[in-house]
């Protein structure tokens, strides 16, 4: 890493910070908001309601910030993004010149469905360079695994030190090569029990079909219907774009609902895929965009035998 700035043009300056105490997540936040005001930028916080209070507190007037509740904000990345756009879209139209925004995601986020949230700080280096943003993501150091570190240090072109330093993180990694770059995608813990159905070259409607047969969850309908929608949408683009065979399989138990769908083909063309609508409308292009907000966690897996898709309700 260097002291400096970027040179490059940029609408969106990301950055990351690493912190081991509230006292040093106070020592950067706090200096971070408070030049956000008195440069008369929109200025918004989004942390647990913990830590959002330690900071409200720690500021002279917090009249002028928007405190949000990360837990409801980041509920899937695809939600996350749509709703930071029509913010940071309605204040722009507000008259905003300059936006910043301290957040973080929160625990829940950091454990076995990291992989979308490493994919969403990634992406919207992309996303939300049409707008005049400057951000910076908070990482605890007690609560966040060295993975998801490693991860950070990919996706954010900036780094914050502990007392405040600027640096430009020369470990960052252009979105498109990260977001297509094989992953591991570890199995969840249902996978390694045999399916309660494996169907080769479904339908859409046979896929459906399958899945509502198979539900032993418990979980509320809705949600259930949720993931039906999503298997449907799925299975009908490894239909159209895969490589046969396309291969369903189902696993079921209580409050967790695991769907795989697998193909012989590379996967998909766009690094963006599911955090937002797909460029390309001519053959619809919403499905997995809307799948990224219905199920509770989506991973994608490339590997020498093809490209999986698996959608999962419920926990790990």
């Amino acid at each position: 890493m260097r002291t400096g700035t970027d040179s490059r043009p940029r609408g969106y300056d990301h950055a990351a910070v690493h912190y081991r105490s509230h006292d040093e997540l106070l020592a950067v936040a706090v200096p971070f908001v408070r030049a956000g005001l008195d440069a008369g930028e929109a200025t918004v916080v989004s942390l647990e309601r913990h830590k959002a209070e330690l900071v409200r507190e720690a500021l002279p007037d917090a009249s002028d910030v928007a405190f949000l509740t990360s837990d409801d904000l980041y509920a899937r990345p695809a939600v996350a993004i749509k709703s930071y756009r029509g913010l940071m879209a309605d204040l722009v139209a507000g008259g905003a010149r300059r936006i910043r925004i301290f957040g973080e995601v929160p625990p829940s986020g950091l454990g076995a469905g990291w992989d979308w949230w490493a994919r969403y700080e990634a992406a919207v280096n992309h996303v939300f360079d049409e707008f005049p943003l400057r951000s910076m993501c908070g990482y605890d150091t007690r609560t966040t695994p060295r993975r998801v570190l490693d991860d950070v240090a990919a996706t954010h072109p900036f780094v914050v030190t502990a007392d405040g330093r600027r640096l430009v993180n020369e470990r960052y990694v252009d979105p498109p090569s990260f977001l297509t770059a094989p992953r591991p995608v570890a199995d969840h813990p249902l996978q390694r029990t045999p399916p309660l159905l494996e169907l080769v070259d479904p339908t859409p409607a046979a896929a459906r079909r399958g899945v509502l047969d198979h539900d032993r969850t418990g979980l509320p309908r809705a949600e259930v219907e949720d993931l039906v929608l999503s298997v449907s949408e799925v299975v009908a683009n490894a239909l159209r774009h895969g490589r046969p065979p396309v291969r369903l399989r189902v696993w079921s138990a209580p409050r967790q609902f695991v769907v795989t769908v697998h193909d012989t083909g590379a996967g998909l063309d766009d690094p963006f895929a599911g955090l937002l609508p797909a460029r390309d409308r001519t053959t619809g292009g919403l499905g997995l965009w809307l799948v990224h907000q219905l199920c509770h966690h989506v991973t994608f897996g490339r590997d020498e035998g093809g490209f999986t898709i698996r959608l999962t309700l419920g926990v790990a």
